[in-house]
């Protein structure tokens, strides 16, 4: 199977969708004209032209709003933002119109729109480049939110987000966007809301997304020198949340850490956790434990990134913990 960068399966996906259906558009701050900011959308412009393909103001409240407003019209707009974290500017857009809508409209209008681009930290940026909302997002009724940790999974999810005909919040990475993996030439989507098995074991279950899953399975073969097998779960979605596949790795394993790179108060790890103990008690030997990032704004400084954000060293401490290691 081919091997292609984590970029190259989203301008894919972006790209068979817009072939497919001439509803579907792209639009943001550089997507057109200067290939993306990422170069997400390289060549794009040049296949599809300027009448889908949309370079936008620094103004995410108004093509935020712009991109409501046609998908409740009958189109299907992908709205790349920069980064998540300027979506804050656009959050009312995005929560009270494309969130709510079909829900105040008594099912008249539907709202086919995905909101995509990276989340969280990316090196140094400073605390305001670096949060991660994919907590804030998934506490929103109406809306799906999708957090893929390679190439393959970000184009089979990609595709099925924009044929979705609910919002969608699509969240990646500045750091994965060069990353590698196997990707099939053929068409395939990926269903929202199903986990992932990415590594069977029978010890502990390690439950991530995103990026952090590079942490979790780094943890999981240094945890196997040790004799130690990990079964690693990848939610790939966070609102849907497949309870259903951490429950029954925990009815195995008996054990569970939560890796996420967010803060830890009402974070996803923490609904993971109170999950387990209402639907697993049972079967758990040993308390749920998070590994999240300190609950501090990111610093530019990288010995602090360092020391703050989720790593390899504080999640195998994590398994020894539940395992009374």
């Amino acid at each position: 199977m081919r091997v292609i960068q984590f970029r190259e399966a989203l301008r894919e996906a972006m790209s068979e969708e817009m072939r497919r259906d001439k509803n579907v558009f792209l639009m943001g701050e550089e997507v057109a004209e200067y290939n993306g900011a990422y170069k997400v959308s390289q060549g794009m412009l040049d296949e599809f032209g300027p009448d889908r393909v949309y370079d936008t103001p620094i103004a995410e409240l108004g093509f935020a709003g712009l991109g409501v407003g046609a998908a409740m019209n009958g189109l299907r707009p992908i709205i790349e933002f920069m980064t998540f974290n300027f979506s804050l500017v656009a959050i009312d857009q995005v929560i009270n119109s494309a969130a709510k809508m079909l829900a105040m409209s008594g099912g008249a209008y539907s709202v086919p729109i995905v909101f995509r681009g990276p989340t969280g930290n990316a090196g140094q940026l400073g605390a305001t480049h670096s949060s991660n909302f994919e907590n804030w997002f998934a506490n929103t009724p109406g809306l799906k939110v999708v957090v893929p940790s390679n190439p393959y999974d970000a184009k089979g999810l990609l595709k099925a987000s924009i044929r979705d005909n609910d919002p969608v919040i699509f969240m990646e990475s500045e750091l994965m966007y060069s990353d590698k993996g196997e990707v099939p030439e053929g068409e395939y989507l990926l269903p929202i809301g199903v986990a992932d098995v990415k590594r069977k074991g029978s010890d502990v279950t390690i439950v991530s997304f995103g990026k952090m899953m590079k942490v979790a399975l780094e943890a999981a073969e240094e945890l196997a020198k040790d004799g130690v097998e990990a079964e690693v779960i990848d939610l790939r979605t966070v609102r849907p949340i497949d309870y259903a596949a951490v429950v029954n790795s925990v009815k195995k394993t008996n054990r569970c850490v939560v890796v996420e790179e967010a803060n830890p108060l009402a974070a996803i790890s923490s609904e993971i956790a109170y999950h387990l103990q209402r639907n697993a008690f049972d079967y758990l030997d040993a308390p749920v434990v998070r590994v999240n990032s300190m609950d501090v704004p990111l610093s530019y400084a990288p010995t602090y990134i360092d020391a703050t954000i989720p790593n390899v060293k504080r999640t195998l401490e994590a398994v020894k913990q539940v395992m009374y290691k």
